[in-house]
């Protein structure tokens, strides 16, 4: 799929059969794709709702129970929950789910997806200052939402197994030990895949809504006068009692959607009608009922504070609700955790993470992925939030940081996308973009008011993960200009095999090169030690497409040099992982045989030196060196056979 602007300044899309395979092709026609869409709904319950739909289990309590507790006055009640209700209207319905939807880069969503889109078409519109600020901003956001990742498993686990304190007091000792076991669990499982157990999610989760939209609605029948909070100058009046204090529980409010932007993130699994009719039909009915239920408890039964979600749950019905939010509780831990793995995923493939191992546990599902190293660091991570945090309460306030930072950079985003890719004029991009930013950042000023409390911890992580990726990027920037100056045009290789009759062995040498230009530093090595080249020399690199996927037909260019010579560049999508069998395969359907099992790769293995005069920090040459070190090997990680390779040494200083 590919998107283009339409006259009237809307993304237009053209589709392909790979875009229909996951959802986001044309709009369904007959029986069976009404069938379809229902089905890929029904999905999108676990994987892209399963984050904002456990939210009901932490988010009142936050408001109401804790150091930042709101007194229990009828007009607090219908202040937070009118709060609740326009942020779940304004920020999901409104800039989401109607908005930023439509900004997919060939199907796929995300804050990755939406600047490689920028980066497409509208850079060329803008000065180069603002295409690296705005470059800057998606990689810390990128960044949040890592902090995001480790948070949600946390918060989500303790908040469901915390439901056992409302039946009995004697469970509170085993709470923690529980969730670490249920966390570890997670973890542990997540090298087998969640193609399994992914068919199970949307049903559970699809009980999950029902369940909750049922106990809410019962409520709500009880005190009906919980509805009042509609009119919104019920939250205006809200901050006029409250002032300040008021300001610090919206920090809290935020926590109704802090699933806004693994929604976006996770439109390429399902397509944005499917999205769209599980959010509007299910998801936001069951979450509003369940809200207003909550606060028409509290309105009843002001005791209730402490757990007021499962204050909503009838005695003999408790312990089963338990275990039905601790499924939901890790159905939304998984998603998030999928969702990381995406965005590791891509972060390798546009050059801003060194390569990890990725293993593809789905012969059939691109997305199904695990990446051993991320998840070890964040079983690691989430086990030690659960130690030392030991209540959802006090890690609530992490997490509104780390969603509102990420939501506030989408929108502007957002703005340049619509301004510069559409063609809207300026008031139309505008309108949108500060309706949305006042929204943002007016809950991203809450959160920053509860730094001390744990907003700390998400601030810190994206911090030190956006300086690890611009260091590798403008590491690889470096070594790229260094190799660069070292490059000789390979037009004088070929004049210098023709006059000096130089000695070619039999066989194929393929040789990696970061640069589709010059010739690559392991055939000047090989030439310079050797005096002979191969009888067929492939010249073999890898570049990265502003796009998620590349087709088959268009995946590769060939050619052919002269002097047995091929250069072979394969263009790889933010969403792919290059595999160099898979390319020679595609060069033999072109008409250039070539035999994985009969080629030699030639790969050059460089040892940094951090003594040079390159214009970095010292500390960040000795980072990008670190990083360089414990990279996965370019063997493993193109699919290259071991015993084909040949690796060749040299030592760089930077």
């Amino acid at each position: 799929m590919s998107t283009d602007s339409s006259t009237d300044g809307t993304p237009s899309q053209s589709y392909s059969g790979s875009a229909h395979l996951n959802g986001s092709g044309p709009p369904p026609s007959g029986s069976k794709d009404r069938k379809r869409t229902l089905v890929l709904a029904i999905g999108a319950l676990g994987v892209v709702y399963g984050d904002i739909g456990t939210s009901p289990l932490y988010t009142v309590k936050e408001c109401f129970h804790g150091p930042h507790a709101m007194s229990l006055t009828p007009v607090n009640l219908l202040g937070v929950m009118s709060l609740i209700f326009w942020s779940l209207t304004m920020v999901v319905m409104i800039k989401y789910v109607i908005f930023i939807l439509k900004a997919d880069n060939e199907g796929e969503g995300g804050i990755y997806a939406l600047a490689a889109l920028f980066l497409g078409k509208g850079a060329k519109q803008v000065s180069e200052k603002t295409v690296n600020r705005l470059v800057l901003l998606g990689i810390f956001g990128a960044a949040l939402l890592y902090g995001d990742g480790l948070i949600t498993p946390v918060i989500s686990v303790l908040s469901a197994v915390e439901g056992l304190n409302v039946a009995t007091s004697a469970a509170e000792p085993f709470v923690l030990p529980i969730s670490c076991g249920v966390l570890f669990g997670l973890f542990f499982f997540q090298r087998l895949g969640t193609e399994r157990i992914g068919n199970v999610f949307g049903p559970i989760m699809l009980f999950w809504f029902t369940s909750i939209a049922a106990l809410g609605l019962a409520q709500i029948l009880r005190r009906p006068e919980i509805l009042a909070a509609l009119d919104p100058r019920y939250a205006v009046s809200f901050f006029a009692v409250n002032r300040l204090h008021g300001v610090v529980v919206l920090g809290a409010v935020v926590l109704c959607i802090t699933g806004g932007e693994a929604l976006y993130a996770d439109l390429g699994h399902f397509g944005r009608g499917p999205v769209r009719l599980s959010w509007t039909v299910l998801v936001f009915p069951a979450l509003l009922l369940n809200y207003f239920g909550q606060t028409a408890l509290l309105l009843e039964n002001p005791q209730a504070t402490a757990h007021p979600f499962y204050g909503l749950v009838p005695r003999i019905l408790l312990y089963p609700m338990v275990a039905l939010a601790t499924t939901a509780a890790v159905i939304a831990s998984q998603a998030m955790i999928s969702g990381v793995y995406s965005l590791t995923q891509q972060a390798i493939q546009i050059g801003y993470c060194p390569r990890l191992h990725i293993v593809h546990t789905s012969g059939k599902t691109k997305g199904q992925i695990y990446l051993p190293w991320v998840n070890t660091m964040m079983m690691i991570g989430c086990l030690g939030l659960a130690l030392a945090f030991k209540e959802s309460s006090r890690l609530a306030a992490a997490y509104g940081i780390a969603v509102t930072g990420t939501m506030a950079i989408t929108t502007l985003i957002y703005y340049y996308v619509s301004r510069y890719n559409w063609g809207w004029p300026a008031w139309k991009a505008l309108l949108p973009a500060c309706i949305f930013l006042f929204f943002d950042l007016s809950y991203f000023g809450a959160n920053l008011l509860k730094f001390v409390d744990g907003g700390w911890f998400a601030i810190t992580v994206a911090v030190v993960l956006t300086v690890i990726m611009l260091t590798w990027r403008d590491g690889r920037a470096l070594l790229a200009k260094r190799n660069e100056d070292a490059r000789m045009p390979i037009e004088i290789i070929l004049k210098d095999i023709q006059r000096y009759k130089l000695v070619r062995t039999p066989g194929t040498g393929a040789f990696l090169s970061v640069s589709p230009f010059g010739t690559p530093i392991t055939l000047l090595h090989l030439l310079k030690h050797t005096e002979s080249l191969p009888q067929r020399v492939v010249l073999m690199s890898v570049v990265s497409a502003n796009t998620p996927y590349v087709a088959r037909e268009d995946r590769l260019s060939i050619s052919d040099l002269g002097q047995g010579f091929h250069r072979l560049i394969a263009t790889y999508g933010f969403m792919e992982t290059p595999n160099v069998p898979n390319i020679l395969e595609i060069a033999t359907e072109q008409g250039l045989e070539l035999d994985t099992f009969s080629t030699t790769f030639y790969v050059n293995r460089e040892t940094l030196l951090s003594t040079g005069k390159a214009d970095m920090a010292s500390w960040r040459k000795g980072l990008f060196a670190f990083l360089s070190r414990n990279s996965w090997n370019v063997t493993t990680y193109f699919g290259i056979p071991p015993n084909r390779v040949v690796e060749l040494g040299s030592q760089v200083e930077l």
